[in-house]
């Protein structure tokens, strides 16, 4: 069993990091709101530290999922960063989605310290994190991937290395590229069920066993279906997402029609309020401009 710490205890990390102490690690948890972290404590055992180079201080292995590139930089190489405090030969695993360059640049500055780095973004949604079964895409190092795999395998349920480092950022790119075109499909489908008078739930129930089946189609056909969108990935944090995509297509040439629309798309739903909706919410936006039209 390993000494670990995890930083960042939102709807994914809070989770992870509780994995990680059921599988019997030893767990220190950082959160920015040390509240948060004393309340991990206190439901699941282990740490609670009030900085990331004191949670850092002494593990083999330290965890991160937070908000963005600049929230990484913070906990890594900001003041009071765990990157000060951690040993050489030790390992610092990134979930947080975040860009394949700050992937490179954390990696760079990891191996200068004699420690390894594995950028490590998941897929799952909050459901995949509180049940274990996250699917992770990793880049890095071979041998220091090999070492970490096993832990993190508390919380997944698929891990893989995919190259080197950043390859894990870029497939998770991949990821919400193909989720992005799946669920605008999605919501035009139900829409136009919808006008024709269908049983939704019956047509999705059918079509879900051919081959417009879906993670997407059997988990969030039924409650976009009903209009509800609070049981999933926040429209903020796609959007966050699809922009590091565009970005990186802009650097490397690649022509990505659909995500930019779809992006678009999803500026439109924040625009009606729903920054905190799950990305299923596509179709709210449609219905709207339905009865505009």
């Amino acid at each position: 069993m390993a000494k670990v710490a995890f930083l960042g205890l939102g709807v994914m990390g809070y989770p992870m990091a509780r994995h990680l102490g059921q599988k019997g690690h030893e767990v220190t948890v950082y959160n920015r709101t040390f509240a948060k972290a004393e309340k991990w404590v206190s439901e699941n055992g282990g740490r609670a530290a009030r900085t990331p180079a004191e949670a850092a201080e002494g593990q083999e292995i330290v965890f991160a999922c937070v908000g963005n590139d600049d929230d990484l930089r913070s906990v890594t190489t900001g003041k009071d960063g765990a990157f000060a405090a951690m040993g050489k030969g030790r390992t610092f695993v990134d979930h947080t989605t975040a860009s394949a360059a700050v992937a490179r640049e954390l990696e760079a500055n990891a191996k200068e310290r004699g420690f390894g780095f594995i950028d490590a973004p998941v897929s799952g949604g909050q459901a995949g994190a509180e049940n274990g079964v996250l699917t992770v895409m990793c880049g890095g190092d071979g041998a220091t991937y090999a070492a970490v795999e096993p832990v993190i395998m508390s919380y997944a349920r698929s891990c893989r290395l995919l190259g080197p480092s950043g390859s894990g950022q870029l497939a998770k790119m991949m990821n919400q590229i193909c989720i992005a075109g799946l669920v605008q499909g999605l919501a035009e489908a139900v829409h136009f069920g919808k006008h024709s008078g269908l049983d939704i739930e019956a047509v999705l129930d059918v079509i879900s066993k051919g081959a417009a089946g879906s993670w997407q189609m059997e988990n969030r056909g039924k409650t976009m279906n009903e209009g509800k969108y609070e049981f999933g990935f926040a429209v903020d944090w796609m959007r966050k997402d699809l922009a590091i995509c565009l970005e990186e297509a802009r650097r490397n040439g690649a022509t990505l029609p659909v995500t930019a629309l779809v992006d678009q798309f999803y500026g439109e739903v924040q625009r009606m309020g729903g920054n905190r909706w799950d990305t299923s919410s596509l179709l709210a936006r449609l219905q709207q401009n339905a009865k505009k039209a």
